[in-house]
């Protein structure tokens, strides 16, 4: 029996309706056994990006490895998005839950409506504030830069590590 190798990967998580945190824990919980996650972000509070008469977002980056191809990758996640309630909205819009795949290994495509690296992520604060968490000296496979070059060009003045409600900080040390 031949095996297909295992292939690591970042995925951006979004949502800003309804149980947004509640929202990206059941797409984590759902990956499995597709994808494998190995690590994941902190959860930010972010406000919204292209159209702007919408909530806030919260937005989390996990690693994940997985045997999937691209291809099928992206399908399995907008059929994941589906699974969770997801319905088509204007582009940029509310949504329950939004997955995107930042980098698949180092790979380089362009093909139908799939590009990896993400064509977007090096101008989005919100994909990489939490991607810094995980790989800040990861080197974007076309750009040449680390995650943490990247998100020095980059407004993060509205991005903040996102708190529940009632939750308690200590900030005693």
């Amino acid at each position: 029996m031949v095996v297909s190798p295992t292939h690591e990967i970042y995925l951006a998580l979004g949502s800003n309706l309804g149980d947004r945190l509640g929202n990206l824990h059941i797409a984590v919980r759902l990956m499995p056994p597709k994808v494998h996650i190995t690590s994941a972000s902190q959860v930010y509070e972010t406000p919204p990006w292209g159209y702007q008469e919408q909530p806030p977002f919260l937005n989390q980056v996990v690693r994940g490895k997985t045997r999937l191809k691209p291809e099928a990758l992206l399908k399995f996640l907008k059929q994941l998005e589906i699974q969770m309630g997801r319905l088509p909205s204007v582009r940029y819009g509310p949504r329950l839950i939004d997955i995107d795949i930042l980098f698949y290994d180092d790979l380089i495509q362009e093909k139908g409506d799939l590009t990896i690296p993400h064509p977007r992520l090096h101008e989005r604060a919100f994909v990489l504030v939490p991607l810094a968490d995980l790989a800040p000296e990861y080197r974007h496979p076309i750009r040449g830069e680390t995650v943490h070059q990247l998100l020095a060009q980059v407004d993060t003045h509205q991005i903040r590590l996102y708190q529940p409600e009632g939750t308690i900080v200590d900030h005693t040390g």
